[in-house]
């Protein structure tokens, strides 16, 4: 029996052919920080949609950032998406989400708020998280004011993100004091144990390394020990009832492949209608690195889909 990974080839080329990601550790971070931030600046964007900044008080009474993106011509209160960027939790910033929301705002006829959260390892958890429920908070309570209806408002994220959107989700549950009506996570970064076969895998998109020197410098003191709260890794949560409507996508090449199956699998256990999509030979970040090859582009319209069926749902 065969025991490699089956590898989508039009993505293996893409990969071969351009430079690779690289280990994310101490002495790779600041250096890869500044490549994502300089290869922002490089996206084209359109002028179909405004982007603007807006700073509220945090949770612990800094200043937070919040990107906001409205599709132009469109009038009425919109529904929102409240979107966490990717990153591992160490890295990334809300501009890298810019040409999502290019595309979903006059797709949809819909608004984004990326929050603009604190990154490990300077700021731990929970202080991300709490950045994360401020920014919704905000939304729900006075995103009226920006065009927002703040009955209609869904949560999401890629990677680092996505694990942020699933632990939010949790939160929103527990404490109770809103709800939201769907959840979006694309590969998913929710199990700080890393004892799952893939997660082992010596993948070529945030391998092994790179996955433990995420989750180190999100947990600080709390990396390795029984005391992770779900609220910092969602995995390890003992009820997932409760929660909103959810797609899960991740490839199967991905080192969060089986975490997020698993995830994925429980959600539907308890009861939560969640759709699962699993790519074949797809890595971390496929759609992101090999946008035209078929499996992207099959990826893209499946979450389209979805994304569109939900807020037909809640309008």
């Amino acid at each position: 029996m065969s025991t490699t990974p089956y590898y989508d080839p039009e993505v293996k080329a893409e990969l071969e052919a351009g430079r690779r990601f690289g280990t994310v550790n101490e002495s790779t971070l600041a250096r890869m920080r500044a490549d994502g931030l300089a290869a922002n600046a490089l996206v084209p964007l359109s002028d179909d949609v405004v982007r603007t900044d807006h700073e509220i008080q945090g949770p612990d009474g800094a200043p937070l950032r919040l990107r906001v993106h409205r599709p132009v011509g469109i009038d009425g209160p919109l529904p929102a998406l409240c979107w966490l960027h990717g990153g591992g939790y160490v890295m990334g910033s809300p501009e890298q989400d810019d040409l999502r929301f290019d595309r979903w705002c006059r797709r949809f006829g819909l608004m984004g708020v990326v929050v603009d959260y604190r990154l490990a390892p300077e700021h731990p958890y929970p202080a991300p998280i709490e950045d994360c429920y401020g920014g919704l908070k905000w939304v729900k309570e006075h995103g009226g004011d920006l065009g927002i209806d703040t009955d209609r408002v869904g949560i999401g994220g890629p990677s680092g993100g996505g694990g942020l959107a699933a632990a939010l989700a949790l939160v929103v549950r527990d404490r109770a004091e809103f709800a939201v009506d769907y959840q979006v996570l694309i590969y998913p970064m929710i199990d700080d144990t890393r004892t799952t076969v893939t997660a082992g895998w010596p993948v070529p998109i945030w391998n092994p390394e790179s996955n433990e020197f995420g989750w180190r410098s999100y947990l600080g003191p709390l990396f390795g020990t029984d005391d992770v709260p779900s609220h910092a890794a969602p995995a390890r949560c003992a009820d997932v009832s409760g929660l909103p409507p959810t797609f899960i996508m991740v490839g199967s090449l991905d080192g969060f492949a089986d975490e997020d199956i698993t995830y994925a699998q429980r959600l539907n256990q308890a009861g939560v209608a969640v759709e699962l999509h699993v790519y074949p030979g797809a890595p971390h970040g496929f759609e992101g690195f090999a946008p035209q090859s078929a499996v992207s582009r099959q990826a893209r319209r499946d979450l389209n889909n979805w994304l569109g069926v939900q807020l037909k749902a809640i309008r």
